[in-house]
């Protein structure tokens, strides 16, 4: 009778492999390790670059587009508008068409919801990243842009976010968690620097009357409440969330604990 040995027979084993569904799902729910301090306050000075620079801001200002209006198209869906479309123009501007009451609590909440929107969404990745869930926020970001696409009723806003989320898939399949933590962080850093400069471009425009269907105005005429008012409430919510998200980036990578 042959004897078998039981600690050989585990050691010639093979390792049986993951089915790649439950790898991914594996890396999309689990979290990464915190990335080294400088990828965090690197990717924080090249989005500042980024947002105060004349010559980048112009190139990646879409990006900003694309999150502003896509919060007026959720919110309109939220609050049971119906969604005629959005388009993305060359010149980083933008158009959110939803149909219902032209006034009421729906309108104002679709209306307010744009130039807040990267900010909030620079906040959620902020939060997610302090998490170490790096993967699943450029995963949450292709599904965001996914989702956005079916609005969209122009080529150079389909080519916009085709472009965006072909990048960020790339970038989280091919690269290594490094890169994948650097751009992570970046992109985060610049929504949530990103999300102020507009902001100051609204009220620079209506100081020279050359803005009078802005959300601020027509907030105004919604609510009776002056335009430089609500320009105000976007600059507390837009500042306010950068403070809170750079601290939750630097607490999450133990710069600030540190």
């Amino acid at each position: 009778m042959a004897r078998c040995d039981p600690l050989r027979s585990a050691r010639s084993r093979p390792e049986v492999p993951i089915p790649p569904l439950i790898d991914l799902w594996q890396r999309l729910v689990g979290t990464q390790p915190d990335p080294p301090s400088w990828i965090l306050l690197g990717s924080g000075a090249l989005a500042l670059v980024t947002v105060v620079s004349r010559r980048t801001w112009p190139v990646f200002r879409n990006v900003v587009t694309i999150a502003h209006e896509g919060g007026h198209a959720l919110v309109a869906l939220v609050t049971r508008r119906r969604l005629s479309g959005i388009r993305l123009h060359s010149d980083a501007s933008g158009v959110t068409v939803s149909r219902g009451k032209p006034t009421g609590p729906g309108m104002f909440f679709t209306t307010a919801a744009g130039y807040v929107s990267p900010s909030l969404l620079g906040l959620g990745g902020a939060l997610t990243l302090a998490g170490g869930h790096i993967t699943a926020l450029l995963w949450m970001s292709i599904a965001l842009l996914a989702a956005m696409l079916v609005a969209i009723r122009n080529a150079f806003g389909v080519a916009s976010i085709l472009g965006t989320g072909v990048t960020i898939f790339l970038v989280s399949w091919l690269t290594s968690p490094t890169v994948q933590a650097a751009f992570g962080y970046l992109f985060t850093w610049f929504l949530l620097l990103g999300g102020v400069r507009p902001v100051m471009e609204l009220q620079r425009l209506r100081r020279h009357r050359r803005a009078p269907h802005s959300d601020a105005d027509q907030l105004a005429r919604l609510t009776g409440v002056p335009g430089g008012l609500w320009v105000a409430v976007f600059a507390l919510i837009t500042i306010a969330t950068l403070v809170a998200g750079g601290r939750w980036l630097l607490d999450g990578a133990g710069v600030l604990s540190g």
